[in-house]
């Protein structure tokens, strides 16, 4: 059942979880512009966790299957109680990120397209998964990338339907809320 609950009401659910190692980790998982990167910053906010997002693992060209990085670099390093650390994904000539250091213990909200994948669930205390309309995914992803973006979104989102196909992710987590309001 796709619900609308409150940051303050999904980081009181959190709590109430044990971590499956070091750190609590929660995913927020849903296909592209959807709302994820919002309501993981309301609710880390809450917890007072640390943020990683997918998006610094993947890119356009390889949109699904750079996620061993992660399970290498950030969630086995934090299961164990060390620290996580990585240098992002640029997304192009003009980004030049800065490496990454994710402090064990407490909460981290793991937050992006696939965050909830099968891999990863054994070390969530808590996933959530975002439902939107893929007409307004759409439009916030180009109103983020540009409209020339388009060939790229309509690429990105067929893997994310394969995803979605796939792995069913909405039918593993804890709970699905509404991105559309």
């Amino acid at each position: 059942m796709i619900s609308a609950p409150s940051p303050p009401e999904l980081a009181a659910e959190i709590r109430a979880r044990h971590a499956r190692g070091a750190t609590r980790i929660t995913a927020i998982d849903g296909p592209g512009g959807s709302g994820k990167s919002t309501l993981a910053y309301a609710v880390a906010a809450e917890l007072g966790a640390q943020i990683v997002h997918t998006d610094d693992f993947a890119n356009w060209e390889n949109p699904m299957d750079w996620w061993p990085v992660l399970l290498e670099k950030v969630l086995e390093p934090l299961a164990r109680g060390d620290a996580a650390r990585f240098l992002p994904t640029s997304w192009g000539e003009n980004h030049n990120p800065s490496p990454v250091e994710v402090r064990p213990g407490g909460d981290v909200v793991l937050e992006g397209v696939t965050a909830s994948r099968e891999a990863f669930r054994p070390y969530l205390a808590y996933a959530i998964w975002i439902e939107t309309p893929r007409d307004l995914r759409l439009r916030r992803g180009l109103a983020r990338a540009g409209e020339n973006t388009l060939p790229r979104w309509q690429e990105w989102m067929r893997a994310e339907d394969a995803y979605i196909e796939h792995e069913q992710p909405q039918l593993h987590v804890d709970c699905i809320v509404r991105g559309d309001i």
